[in-house]
């Protein structure tokens, strides 16, 4: 750190705080970069133009300058390079914008967010892809969430940590010891709680904001189509193929995106179904439910605590591309996982005319088949 050119936040909060009127505060950051807020006072000069142009924004070189951008290390080198263009008293504040935030000094926004919001979610507010609006996007969502286990938990810990605004929860079980080593929204002091009360208080001490609406119930064809209604997305965070199917169906009949996630063993798998925006249904590719046999459960053959993780942050990823109608999501594509291959491979999946969901002329009609 070059001491004679760089200034703490702390010097600059007294400078401001004094409305020291022979200090000029400069804010280089680009435009896109002013939506997670800006010291009130500065002048704004995007180091883009300013290291072109600097007499642009900088016409008097004997002026003392004070410039920032957002961590302090552009602000550093354009110091550096006006004190070799001439300019006699110009330094950098170091830590840039997001010290001044973490530190707890006041700063403005043009936004409808307020200041906390803006602290927290800077990171994501700063891709171009998301910004203000996007963010609002996620605070007004609502997501399902069926399952609060291997799947569910780093899930619902994520998408809460990004700012869904609502998430639901549906789950009849009980914490038990031997849930503990991969569904990380539950704690040893969890066990013999329900499910959903353990992880509505982890994500809550995640993010105090998240609207959680909790369903202590098993996931039946009596309930599913109520409970989905009210919600914008659902994933599935089951361990059996009986509720992959029902969730799927229940889905289709709303008109929602269903994402798909199993984990065993050492491999997982993960999709995007919806046939409303172009996609197939899980029946697309599997008409009906495989037999038990066929299709052994993590309680029977065991999971690596580590797979359903990794799933569970790729369906809440679609999750989020989805509510923030970005990239390209798993529609059409199923997404597979090898842990001890360290291998990821996606196959295509193609709409079926003679699914019996979602085909030209469908068997399936509603929930009554299960």
């Amino acid at each position: 750190m070059d001491k004679n050119i760089e200034v703490s936040i702390h010097d600059v909060h007294h400078l401001v705080q004094n409305k020291d009127q022979r200090i000029r505060l400069i804010d280089i950051r680009e435009k896109e970069e002013l939506v997670t807020g800006y010291i009130e006072g500065a002048v704004f000069a995007p180091n883009s133009i300013v290291k072109i142009r600097p007499e642009e924004f900088l016409p008097e070189k004997d002026t003392p300058l004070v410039l920032y951008c957002t961590s302090g290390r552009r602000s550093l080198a354009t110091a550096k390079m006006l004190k070799g263009m001439g300019y006699i008293d110009v330094v950098s504040m170091a830590g840039g914008f997001n010290a001044w935030i973490e530190a707890g000094y006041r700063f403005k926004t043009d936004g409808t967010m307020d200041q906390e919001q803006i602290k927290r979610y800077s990171r994501q507010i700063l891709m171009h892809e998301i910004k203000e609006e996007g963010q609002q996007k996620l605070l007004k969502a609502r997501v399902l969430i069926v399952g609060a286990g291997g799947l569910g938990c780093p899930t619902g810990l994520y998408l809460a940590s990004a700012g869904v605004g609502t998430i639901g929860i549906v789950d009849f079980d009980r914490v038990g010891l031997s849930n503990i080593h991969r569904q990380v929204l539950h704690a040893t002091a969890d066990i013999g709680r329900p499910k959903t009360d353990s992880a509505k208080n982890a994500i809550l001490r995640i993010n105090p904001e998240v609207n959680i609406v909790t369903f202590e119930q098993r996931f039946t064809p009596d309930n599913a189509l109520d409970i989905i209604k009210d919600f914008d997305v659902v994933i599935e965070g089951s361990d059996n193929f009986e509720t992959k199917f029902l969730l799927n169906d229940a889905a289709f009949l709303s008109g929602k995106p269903y994402i798909f996630g199993g984990a065993v063993r050492f491999d997982g798998q993960a999709s995007v179904f919806y046939p409303k925006g172009g996609g197939p249904c899980l029946r697309c590719m599997v008409p009906e439910i495989p037999p038990a046999d066929t299709s052994p459960t993590s309680s029977e053959v065991g999971v690596l605590g580590v797979v359903p993780g990794l799933i569970g942050l790729v369906q809440a990823a679609e999750a989020l591309k989805f509510i923030l109608n970005i990239g390209n999501m798993l529609i059409g594509r199923f997404f597979v996982y090898n842990c001890l291959k360290a291998d990821f491979k996606t196959f295509f999946v193609d709409r079926n005319p003679s699914c019996p969901l979602c085909g030209e002329n469908p068997t399936i009609k509603g929930l009554s088949s299960f």
